[in-house]
């Protein structure tokens, strides 16, 4: 007998779509809230992310393509307040008819195969998708509590007026 007989072989990964699909519910929430913070133009929102006296970074919302039911979307952090943060990108699919959103690719466009088998060369987990998409409600509620719309978007300014000044 060879060495891959003796090896048991564990049961295939089923993905909890309960879990999956109250992700996705919450997320579009989330998302749809955070939108409501700023006003963008061209179909992009950015958001100053700051509290108790520290900068966090700012996120940019910005739209790919819109049809009828659906929308993808950009989320990224194109800035940070520290070394220690890895700036992430995700293109998101929003689906206004079923009010959902989930994850469909992140970092470098990369696709995330709903259920991967383990080990694999990107070394992904078998609940990739779900976890991906649960670090996205995580996120979105980080926005949402700590973000602001950017001052150069504020209301109160008058077009042809100076800024503030941040000191």
């Amino acid at each position: 007998m060879a060495l891959k007989d003796w090896v048991k072989r564990s049961k295939p990964y089923v993905p909890d779509l309960g879990r999956l699909g109250a992700l996705g519910e919450g997320n579009y929430l989330r998302l749809q809230r955070l939108r409501q913070l700023a006003q963008g133009e061209g179909g992009t929102v950015d958001i100053e992310l700051h509290g108790r006296g520290q900068y966090f970074g700012r996120v940019r919302i910005q739209v790919l393509q819109v049809s009828r039911y659906t929308e993808t979307v950009l989320l990224e952090q194109v800035h940070n307040g520290g070394r220690w943060l890895n700036n992430p990108a995700m293109t998101v699919r929003v689906y206004h008819d079923a009010t959902m959103a989930e994850v469909v690719s992140c970092y470098r466009n990369r696709q995330i195969a709903p259920v991967n088998d383990y080990p694999n060369r990107y070394m992904h987990h078998p609940d990739e998708k779900t976890q991906i998409n649960a670090f996205l409600a995580d996120w979105l509620d980080f926005c949402l509590r700590f973000g602001h719309a950017p001052v150069e978007q504020a209301s109160w300014l008058v077009p042809g007026t100076p800024e503030p000044d941040a000191s």
